[in-house]
């Protein structure tokens, strides 16, 4: 991906690079008060703030390398990058960012340069395609609302029937399919604005 010089330039300029909550090695550029984020665009830029589930699948890959040392990664709704980041610092041989923010793979681009890894962005709606080339599916902080939910259910049970293993981190929030889930760890994350108990799950798909 070519990043839009000016987006990037922004970003740079007014998102300090910040250590990650509890993740003190990796480092992410975020926005502070006086960052004016409001500017780049209508869309929500929800990649420019801490957010539980994916503090907390950070912290899991990190504490437990095995889960993705040496496959094949795909990062869905990926936002600043921070999981896909966390997943090839723990040995993933290739991860995948899939985001809908065109603004945020800029982000992501510059989030990975800052870490010294390797992240192959891709943009668009993935729900409603196949599921990926991938051995292992990240998905942080994606039951946020009923809607979102249902088709984020769908696609992971596709995901999940064809043996890809799902992890999913999520704050427990309403739309969360605990039917679907085994909690692997639990970590208490500093989400933007609170501090908050975040899951780590296994996704089980129905059929």
């Amino acid at each position: 991906m070519t990043a839009d010089p000016s987006i990037a330039a922004f970003i740079r300029a007014q998102l300090p690079v910040e250590p990650v909550p509890g993740l003190p090695h990796l480092r992410l550029h975020k926005a502070g008060p006086a960052s004016g984020v409001g500017r780049l665009g209508e869309t929500p830029p929800y990649w420019a703030y801490w957010w539980a589930g994916g503090l907390a699948l950070a912290r899991y890959l990190t504490d437990t390398p095995a889960a993705v040392a040496g496959r094949r990664v795909f990062d869905l709704g990926a936002g600043s990058g921070l999981v896909g980041i966390a997943a090839a610092r723990a040995g993933a041989v290739q991860v995948t960012a899939s985001e809908l923010d065109p603004n945020a793979q800029v982000a992501i681009a510059l989030n990975a340069a800052l870490n010294q890894v390797e992240i192959a962005p891709i943009l668009g709606d993935r729900t409603r395609e196949e599921p990926p080339d991938a051995e292992v599916l990240l998905v942080g902080d994606v039951f946020y609302a009923p809607d979102v939910a249902a088709k984020m259910t769908a696609f992971l049970d596709r995901c999940a029937s064809a043996g890809i293993t799902v992890l999913v981190g999520d704050p427990w929030r309403g739309p969360l399919p605990l039917e679907r889930l085994e909690l692997l760890a639990r970590y208490d994350v500093a989400e933007t604005g609170a501090d908050k108990p975040a899951g780590v799950f296994r996704y089980n798909s129905a059929a």
